[in-house]
This record gives structure tokens, C-alpha cells and sequence, in this order.
């Protein structure tokens, strides 16, 4: 999917209906779950009640499609876990026809299914591309069999090749692959080994991303000895040159992708565009334009997590909670989402996605300019190497109470 730069111009006319959006659809099971994983995953046992899930995710996008706001064509969809490929085809065919019936979708939808090679079988693969899905995600995060056993992972290097060359089979011609780098004991070489394996593959989009050790799973509470911070940075900046050599052009800090081939769902969350989040524990970001005398309305709404909790509720509670943005919330979160990109952003960017002015954006980003961060033109915020290297604290910046009243008479 060819990535489209939005213009000054563009951005503004978009205020009229609001930033694109996409659906999320979270799967909450796996076979086993990775002792390194914070998502909200659940082993598969005992067995995962698909159909009646399924008809629990038309119910709760039913539900969500009451929102004026949410009634507005889809440019992705993207089925995430737990891992979506323990689906049988014909829950996914029929997850997608329902989705298909109830909404407006995009004519260059990318519709995107995780898998996992210990979770991939041929048959289940030609289903999935049959339903409509156009974009497999595959977790192998190694290729080693020794940091697969370390990483506790179910499958072996020889069940992650086969997993991708099922997908080509299939006919699948558009696939990411994700690895893991700053495994437990992993050395530079082994690093750049298994980088060199996976690039060997020759798929479309490659996530490499760094292990990090996530609150409330097994890995923090029992930590693994992990390369320290310098041999850390130096595989990562090993791993993105070669991946640069190697044709896939780095659009987002953990993000690879060949020409064209850019994650669209990926790249509507960093641009701060509005999604729908079905599903155990899904979240959802959705703007209403109407007009208010502070900007736009942004709302967070959160689905109960436990999968058995959101399969047994009643259909009209499955909302867990809901939050609406204050000014303050829209200038750090769009921050903490366009500063990751390679390329920056547009000014425009921040009134079109936000419905707030750009002198409230425009301090912030002029102080991060002095001190070396980000650069600044009329058509571009863009992070410099120094603010890639240290995201965090530039993201930080952005964090501010909300203005007052004195303040949003003066800015609007």
C-alpha cells in the first residue's frame, strides 16, 4: 500500500469529517502464554468458544456503530491477540462478512490477521486470504532455536519458515515479520544473524524491536540477564542499517518496510487517526467534529478485558469505561504517536486529527527545536537523530496541564 503524504491543504479539508478510521479486532487466546507478553492474552484452555465470539464481536460493533461518529468508511481493519490464527477459517469469513454488512470499507482496504508459526497450517492460511484477509502479520521473533526457548515461544526456526512459506503458498503478497532484538544473553552476532536470516526470507514489512521487560508478566517479575544499554544500542543501530541496505526503509522507530508497503493500520494510530476497538479489552479512539468552543470531542472507550466477562456480559455493557480527552491530552498523546515516525509530520497534522489551534502545539515543538530534538520547516516536523535517540524525553515534553481559560480565549 502505497504511503500518501497529507498536505497542508488536505489537512485542512479533513476537518469537515473528522481523522480516517480503521477497526481493531482483538483475539484474547493463544496457545500458551510468552512469559516476556503484556498483552491481554489468555491460554487457550479450555477451548476458545469461537463462534459464539465472533457473534459477541458483531454485537459489540453493533453497539459501537450507534456513535455518529464511528458511522464512516473504514481504510483497515487489523485482527490482533492473542493470536487471531487459531481461528478456523470459516469464524474469520464470517467475522469479516459481518464486518462487511454493517460497514463502509475503503476501496484500497489493507485488512491485516496476526499469526504465529506454532498456531499456521496451509489449509487455515488459503481460508484466511479466501475471507478477504490481504496482509498477514507473522510473530517469529527469533530464528534461533536458542532464544526461541528462551523467549518461550512454542514454535522452532524450521516451524517459523515453514509458517511464511505457507503464507506465500497461499498467495499472501503481502507479509510482516517480526523479530526481537536484546534477547536474554543475545551478542551482537547472534543479533545480526538472526536479522540476516529473516531479511534471507524476503518479506514485504519488518518489525524489529527490542525486548523490554513489561510490568505484570513473568519476565519482570523474573528477569532475564539481558545485553546491557551500550551493546543494546548498538544492535539496534546495527539492525537498521542493514535493514536500510537491505531495502526496507525505516518509516516509523521500529518499523521496516519495502517500497509501498507501509502498515496503513499502523500508520492511522501514529498519525493520530480514529479507530474502532472490538473485542475483550479492545480500545477506541474516536472524534466527534461538531464544533465546542475548546475543539473537537475525542473519546477513549475501553471493552472488559477477561474474555469470559466480556462473552457473558449483557450486549449493551460491554463497555468497561470511557474517557474524553482535554486539550492537554490531545497535545501529548498526538506527540507520543507522530514523533515516532522517521519522516515527522505535517503542522497541519495536529488541527486536522485534534480540532485544536496549532499555537498551542506550536511552543513546545519551537523548545524541542532549540534544544536539538526535532527540526522545523512550514511543511514538516520531523525528529532528528538525537530526538530518535532519546524518543522518551522528547515525547515528555508534551506533557502539560491544560491551558486555562485565559489561554484558550488567547489561542482561539
Amino acid at each position: 500500500m502505497r504511503r500518501k503524504s497529507l498536505s497542508l491543504a488536505a489537512a485542512s479539508s479533513r476537518q469537515e469529517s473528522g481523522p480516517p478510521l480503521s477497526l481493531y479486532v482483538h483475539t484474547p487466546w493463544c496457545v500458551r502464554k510468552c512469559p516476556y507478553c503484556d498483552f491481554n492474552s489468555h491460554a487457550a484452555d479450555p477451548s476458545p468458544l469461537f463462534e459464539s465470539y465472533v457473534t459477541r464481536l458483531l454485537a459489540d460493533l453493533d453497539a459501537d456503530l450507534r456513535t455518529r461518529a464511528a458511522r464512516r468508511p473504514l481504510q483497515s481493519i487489523f485482527i490482533g491477540g492473542g493470536t487471531p490464527s487459531l481461528f478456523p477459517g470459516a469464524a474469520i469469513h464470517r467475522l469479516l462478512a459481518g464486518i462487511r454488512a454493517r460497514t463502509d470499507l475503503d476501496a484500497a482496504v489493507e485488512i491485516t490477521l496476526e499469526a504465529n508459526p506454532g498456531a499456521a497450517d496451509a489449509e487455515r492460511f488459503e481460508a484466511f486470504l479466501d475471507a478477504g484477509i490481504n496482509r498477514l502479520s507473522i510473530g517469529v521473533q527469533s530464528l534461533s532455536a536458542t532464544h526461541l526457548k528462551r523467549l518461550g515461544r512454542i514454535h522452532d526456526p524450521d516451524a517459523a519458515r515453514a509458517a511464511f512459506a505457507m503464507a506465500r503458498s497461499a498467495g499472501f503478497s503481502n507479509i510482516n515479520l517480526d523479530m526481537m532484538f536484546a534477547l536474554p544473553r543475545q551478542t551482537i552476532a547472534e543479533a545480526a544473524a538472526d536479522l540476516e536470516a529473516l531479511i534471507a526470507l524476503e518479506p514485504e514489512h519488518i518489525s524489529y524491536y527490542q525486548l523490554t521487560l513489561e510490568p505484570n508478566t513473568l519476565f519482570h517479575a523474573q528477569p532475564p540477564a539481558l545485553p546491557d544499554a551500550d551493546l543494546t544500542a548498538e544492535m539496534g543501530a546495527r539492525g537498521a542499517e542493514r535493514l536500510n541496505a537491505a531495502g526496507y526503509a525505516s518509516y516509523e522507530v521500529s518499523a521496516y518496510a519495502r517500497q509501498g508497503r507501509a502498515c496503513r493500520h499502523n500508520l492511522n494510530y501514529w498519525r493520530f487517526g480514529d479507530y474502532l476497538g472490538i473485542g475483550a479489552g479492545a480500545h477506541s479512539k474516536l472524534t466527534d467534529t461538531r464544533e465546542r468552543s475548546s475543539g473537537w470531542r475525542i473519546r477513549r472507550t475501553f471493552k472488559h478485558p477477561h474474555p469470559t466477562t466480556y462473552l457473558n456480559c449483557n450486549p449493551g455493557a460491554l463497555v468497561s469505561s470511557q474517557r474524553e480527552l482535554n486539550r492537554a491530552d490531545a497535545v501529548f498523546e498526538l506527540a507520543l504517536n507522530a514523533l515516532r515516525l522517521t519522516a515527522g509530520f505535517e503542522p497541519g497534522l495536529f488541527t486536522a486529527t485534534t480540532g485544536l489551534p496549532w499555537p498551542i502545539f506550536a511552543p513546545y515543538v519551537e523548545v524541542a527545536v532549540h534544544d536539538g530534538l526535532l527540526s522545523l520547516s512550514a511543511e514538516r516536523i520531523q525528529p532528528t537523530l538525537l530526538g530518535r535517540n532519546f524518543l522518551d524525553d522528547l515525547v515528555a515534553r508534551f506533557i502539560a496541564s491544560e491551558p486555562d481559560a485565559g489561554d484558550a480565549t488567547r489561542l482561539l
